[in-house]
């Protein structure tokens, strides 16, 4: 018998990846299915829960983690660019300029009034990024386009998605709630929830409590114009890091020995998504093919979702304190403040 070929690391990757990544796939899975029968519950709020609950009351297997890790990033930004898909820019622009308006008010002045806050209190700078993009534009899809610019961990960005959870979940109720205690017209309850609601699937859980149908429909395209703000949201803070690296290279700084990176101003997934969102524009995929690929970006990222989870340890959480569930509440209502006070201007969704 010859001496066995010894496998090389590419191989060894690929072998090792398996375990973790089919165990993400079929919970992922379950989850969607889940969703179907009872979209109360959203798919990804489930996923994270029980990735959550899994890691702090069971012991992972070290053979699952590469696996988990591939899940917890590369699934991830597959989904937020084919999220770019159910962006039509057109169908947007039909809902009228207010709703424009209103959602980058409320990313912009969300994004700003967070970061500011959350450097007032000491919190960690890519955390308070994190945490200001997810809950200003489009939850854990934001935080995911955020985490290719700013480096960040994975156990920041597992933090991040868990507060955008949590806050997005109570969002559900307030929304509708808000929307009643208002009497708001339809146009302005759709702008309302869509504008202030941190998740799609969120959003639409609110929605359909609201009352659906129209309500509904609008929401989530209001909710989507937020998504498509993803881009220039990624690139304009691309831009901020960059000249942070050309202050430290003026000042010949080193991290590790080696010379810092400057950062893309753009990952590839969300040049993905913005290519994605324009071939939505043009309405030339058929929409058969449009629902299996939607179907296919849902299984991304709740199977995303669920990874994220396993990267949460209870330990982790307590190590962050009780500012970044402050902060966190305090984001949440900045933005209903602002799209209330863009509601009160005339500022809604003509429905």
């Amino acid at each position: 018998m010859g001496t066995p070929t010894a496998k090389s690391p590419v191989q060894t990757l690929k072998r090792n990846i398996w375990p973790g990544l089919i165990i993400c796939a079929i919970i992922g899975l379950a989850c969607m299915i889940e969703g179907v029968y009872f979209p109360a519950l959203s798919a990804n709020l489930l996923a994270i829960l029980l990735g959550f609950a899994a890691r702090n009351l069971l012991s992972i297997p070290e053979t699952l983690e590469p696996g988990i890790g591939v899940a917890a990033k590369r699934l991830l930004r597959w989904g937020v660019a084919l999220l770019g898909l159910q962006v039509s820019l057109s169908t947007v622009l039909g809902l009228g300029w207010g709703v424009i308006i209103t959602d980058i008010c409320a990313v912009s002045i969300t994004f700003v009034a967070t970061f500011f806050l959350g450097r007032l209190l000491g919190i960690d700078e890519d955390l308070v990024t994190l945490i200001a993009s997810g809950f200003s534009i489009c939850g854990a899809a934001a935080v995911a386009g955020i985490q290719g610019t700013v480096k960040a961990t994975e156990e920041k960005v597992a933090a991040a998605v868990a507060l955008v959870v949590l806050f997005g979940t109570i969002m559900i109720g307030v929304g509708p709630l808000i929307y009643h205690l208002l009497g708001m017209s339809l146009g302005n309850g759709a702008t309302l929830i869509g504008g202030s609601t941190h998740e799609v699937a969120q959003a639409a859980a609110a929605a359909g409590i609201a009352g659906g149908g129209a309500l509904l429909t609008t929401a989530i395209l209001v909710k989507l114009f937020r998504v498509a703000l993803l881009a220039p949201v990624v690139f304009l803070l691309g831009i901020f890091r960059r000249k942070e690296v050309e202050i430290i290279d003026k000042h010949e700084l080193y991290q590790e020995g080696t010379k810092v990176k400057r950062p893309a101003l753009l990952p590839l997934f969300v040049v993905g998504f913005i290519i994605l969102m324009f071939i939505a524009t043009l309405n030339v995929i058929p929409k058969p093919i449009a629902a299996n690929i939607k179907l296919l970006q849902q299984f991304f990222l709740t199977t995303a979702m669920f990874a994220l989870g396993l990267g949460v340890h209870i330990k982790s959480l307590r190590k962050l304190g009780f500012k970044p569930l402050l902060l966190g509440l305090f984001s949440t209502i900045i933005i209903i403040l602002v799209v209330l006070v863009c509601i009160s201007l005339g500022l809604g969704a003509r429905i």
